[in-house]
């Protein structure tokens, strides 16, 4: 009689087997105290190419136990201030794990990453927020705070060098009009420039530091450099 019950109960033992073997494949096993949070401004510029506008970028950080990532995710639903970004945008953004995983001397393979850009823009595009989705991304895994009066512009290397963008000075102004008091800015950049820095700062009442990698802005933008 037992092995006819069991024998009755072994597709059903099969089959919860089965789901169980799936989930365990299909799904990220998370630790339970893993995720790790940043928020992060970034300067963009709008679809008329004259007007510049600070957005946020939430970003999250989970261990994956399989050790198959990074695993960059984007949460793009408009739904809550979200926009979409443009594959460039992604780009920089993949760019920007490589480089903090090695800044904080990480491989990233268990590393899940979503992003979220809040911003009123339907659609974001270009790399220049990369530099500052990096600096989240170190100060999430380290435990540091961003401070909230600076900000920051650049596109990120995978090696953490932090080279030049587009419409520097729209950036810059929208910054110091949503009053940041420090403007981090890729060094080199306002040399080439036809204006003259040092004025603009003065007259926008705003520190403007020029900073060569990730590491230099991670100090000026967190906790970590106080």
């Amino acid at each position: 009689m037992a092995d006819e019950k069991w024998a009755r109960q072994m597709p059903h033992f099969i089959f919860l087997l089965t789901v169980i073997i799936f989930c365990t494949h299909a799904l990220p096993v998370w630790a339970g105290d893993s995720r790790r949070f940043a928020t992060v401004p970034a300067l963009a510029v709008l679809a008329d190419g004259k007007t510049g506008v600070v957005h946020y970028i939430v970003l999250q950080i989970e261990k994956d136990l399989r050790q198959e990532g990074p695993t960059i995710q984007f949460n793009e639903i408009h739904l809550g201030g979200g926009s979409i970004v443009s594959e460039d945008w992604k780009e920089g953004v993949k760019q920007a794990v490589v480089a903090a995983a090695k800044a904080v001397g990480e491989d990233g393979r268990d590393w899940v990453v979503t992003i979220k850009n809040r911003s009123s823009n339907k659609l974001t595009e270009g790399m220049s927020s990369s530099s500052a989705v990096a600096v989240g991304i170190m100060a999430a895994w380290r435990g540091d705070s961003v401070r909230p009066d600076v900000a920051l512009t650049g596109t990120i290397t995978p090696g953490g060098q932090i080279e030049s963008v587009g419409a520097l000075l729209i950036k810059i102004e929208a910054a110091a009009r949503a009053q940041f008091k420090t403007i981090l800015v890729p060094r080199g950049q306002p040399a080439d420039a036809d204006w003259d820095l040092s004025q603009l700062a003065a007259s926008w009442n705003v520190k403007i530091i020029e900073v060569a990698t990730l590491e230099e802005a991670y100090l000026f933008m967190t906790t970590a450099g106080r």
